[in-house]
C-alpha cells in the first residue's frame, strides 16, 4: 500500500493513498476510532477557534462528529450542532441544504434538526470538519447557517486538500495534496 506522510501541526501521520476516480487519488484521513489523534487535533483547533468568539460549533456527519465533540468540550460549550446526511424521523421541523462533495458520489443533502437549527439561530458559529477539499460540505453548512441568520466566525479543518490550502477564509492544521 502507498502512503502519504502528512504534517498535522507538527505531528506526522501516514495516510493511506486511495484511488477515488479514474485519475484521482487522495491521502485518506480518518478520525473514526482514532481517539488520541482526535484529541490532539481538537486541542490545536480549539486554540485557534477560541480567539474568534464562536458560541456554537457545527459540523457535518460523520467524520467531523468526534472532532466537533472534543472541540466543543475544549471551548466549554454545552452543545454542538450536527448536520446529518439523511433525514431522521425526529427531524420533521428541521432545515436542509443540498451540496456536492468530492468524497460523495452525486449531490447530498445536509439536514439540521429543529433542536440544532434553534441552537445556531443568530449565533456566532465555528464550522469544523476533518478535511476541506472542494468546499462542497462547507457550502452546505454555510447555507444552513444563512437560513438561521447565524454568523460564521470561523471555518476550521484538520487538513486542507489540494487547492483548498490556498483559501484565505479557512484555518487548518496541515495540507495534503490531491494525487
Amino acid at each position: 500500500m502507498e502512503y502519504y506522510t502528512a504534517d498535522i501541526a507538527g505531528r506526522k501521520e501516514d495516510l493511506p493513498v486511495l484511488k477515488i476516480g479514474e485519475n484521482l487519488k487522495i491521502a485518506f484521513f480518518n478520525l473514526h476510532g482514532a481517539q488520541e489523534l482526535t484529541e490532539y487535533c481538537a486541542k490545536k483547533l480549539a486554540e485557534k477557534i477560541k480567539k474568534t468568539g464562536a458560541e456554537v460549533v457545527i459540523t457535518a456527519e460523520s467524520k467531523g462528529l468526534q472532532l466537533a465533540h472534543c472541540i466543543a468540550r475544549e471551548l466549554g460549550h454545552k452543545y454542538y450542532a450536527v448536520a446529518r446526511k439523511s433525514k431522521k424521523l425526529y427531524m420533521q421541523d428541521g432545515i436542509s441544504a443540498t451540496v456536492k462533495s468530492i468524497t460523495t458520489a452525486g449531490e447530498q443533502t445536509l439536514y439540521l434538526s429543529k433542536h440544532d437549527a434553534d441552537l445556531i439561530k443568530g449565533k456566532k458559529l465555528a464550522i469544523v470538519d476533518d478535511v476541506i477539499s472542494t468546499g462542497g460540505s462547507l457550502s452546505g453548512l454555510e447555507a444552513l447557517a444563512a437560513q438561521e441568520n447565524a454568523e460564521i466566525v470561523c471555518k476550521a479543518f484538520v487538513l486542507a486538500e489540494g487547492d483548498a490550502a490556498e483559501r484565505d477564509d479557512v484555518i487548518y492544521l496541515g495540507k495534503i495534496p490531491l494525487l
